[in-house]
């Protein structure tokens, strides 16, 4: 039986049949690729047998679903980098908020080892593409901040800005590390 269809594949003969599949990414077929093939081998497809059209319809399907697969793989290899990334960064959050307080209190100033430190760190970060959100003055946002207390309004801004910053907020992309806890103006009641 397997001598029987090797010798009804059309194109074999006597060709080796690894030489003329894909070795190589720049082989690679894609879903267009194989599209374009079946439009142009119709023709081809309509003159076999009927054995020999079942076999050619087959080996297009399992080409397209081999592609399709291809892709997928790619795309799930992005997300879990993504997911890799955004681990490191949530493991980096608390140190980041420790140099944060460190420069609040003066204790980075131009010299010191920890500012180097917090410089290269800072790199890193910048680097994975971690940025950082919410300042005081920019309008409250309920879907990037978090807000901790209402404080009454001061009276030179609107209500519904942000008046403090308690938690300074982290997002990798468009994925949110963490919301920036903030204090926001409000009517005094």
């Amino acid at each position: 039986m397997t001598k029987d269809f090797e010798n009804e594949v059309p194109g074999e003969e006597g060709s080796d049949a690894t030489a003329s599949g894909p070795e190589s990414q720049e082989d690679e077929l894609t879903v267009d690729d194989i599209l374009d093939a079946a439009q142009t081998d119709e023709a081809a497809v309509a003159e076999a047998s009927p054995e020999d059209r079942d076999l050619l319809l087959d080996l297009k399907r399992l080409q397209a679903e081999y592609a399709n697969y291809r892709r997928r793989t790619e795309e799930q290899r992005h997300v879990e980098i993504d997911r890799a990334k955004g681990a490191v960064a949530k493991g980096l959050l608390p140190v980041l908020d420790d140099l944060d307080r460190a420069d609040k209190h003066g204790d980075l100033v131009e010299g010191s080892p920890l500012l180097a430190i917090a410089e290269k760190l800072r790199g890193v970060v910048a680097k994975l593409g971690i940025e950082r959100y919410g300042t005081a003055g920019e309008p409250f946002d309920p879907q990037q901040h978090e807000a901790i207390f209402h404080a009454p309004n001061p009276g030179d801004v609107a209500d519904g800005t942000i008046l403090d910053v308690v938690e300074v907020g982290y997002r990798l992309g468009t994925i949110e590390l963490r919301p920036a806890k903030v204090v926001v103006a409000g009517p005094a009641d």
